[in-house]
């Protein structure tokens, strides 16, 4: 969509510019920019998720950012906020660019986090990594995305933001959406399919362009089991949910 696109080209031409400027510092500089992404992709999801930078501690320190829900700020009397509330969708630790995501996921800070919310998302703004848990309740690796191989190519990317927007654009922000509605109850056979095809959307922007036959069957029996429609000029590329 190019509602996505523009939104992923904005944060990057952010970045770009706090970058160029020389003076901030190398993570806090940028928490604006990531939490208007966030914003950006949270109010098109129902409910509306919107992402707080800088949370109260809680027991476990001051998370970087949560994700909260619509009925957690709307509920009916302005004057009297509803103080303690626990992100239903989770923490966001950041970290600078030069900083290794998969490690800073192992960290103690990101374990008491883990403890006490149960969801957090680890970012050095341009590899991504879910921590959530298992049927068991144990801390696991959910889904990962990477935006760059390395920070100096990020920042080599990030200097094209256009470009760098339209090559990443769709499958991050699926991402983040899948990341936001994390925790929402999987409730109906249409909340299952809606996920299914956020991850046909991803596959599909990953594969663009390249002839691989199995991914018609796979479409094929993903529509006829749950009811998707994988439809538009290029075929695979975009995928919805009937009903």
């Amino acid at each position: 969509m190019k509602e996505n696109i523009q939104l992923v080209e904005a944060y990057f031409k952010d970045l770009r510019e706090i970058h160029q400027f020389g003076g901030g510092v190398d993570e806090e500089s940028y928490y604006g920019s990531f939490e208007k992404l966030l914003n950006g992709i949270g109010k098109s999801l129902k409910p509306r998720v919107r992402c707080i930078i800088q949370l109260k501690n809680s027991g476990a320190g001051h998370p970087d950012g949560g994700l909260f829900t619509k009925e957690q700020w709307d509920h009916g009397n302005e004057q009297a906020p509803l103080l303690g509330q626990v992100p239903a969708r989770g923490v966001i630790e950041i970290k600078p660019t030069s900083d290794d995501t998969w490690v800073t996921s192992e960290s103690e800070q990101v374990s008491k986090y883990w403890k006490e919310y149960q969801l957090v998302l680890v970012t050095n703004y341009r590899d991504f990594m879910l921590i959530g848990k298992d049927r068991n309740g144990n801390p696991v690796k959910l889904e990962s995305y990477r935006l760059a191989a390395s920070e100096a190519d990020f920042w080599m990317k990030v200097a094209h933001p256009k470009k760098f927007a339209q090559e990443y654009g769709e499958p991050f922000v699926e991402y983040l959406r899948r990341t936001m509605l994390q925790a929402a109850p999987v409730s109906s056979p249409r909340d299952l399919a809606w996920f299914l095809a956020s991850y046909a959307r991803t596959a599909s922007a990953r594969i663009q362009g390249k002839d691989i036959p199995a991914m018609k069957s796979v479409c094929s029996a993903l529509e006829a089991a749950l009811g998707l429609s994988f439809e538009g000029d290029k075929g695979e590329a975009s995928a919805g949910v009937k009903g």
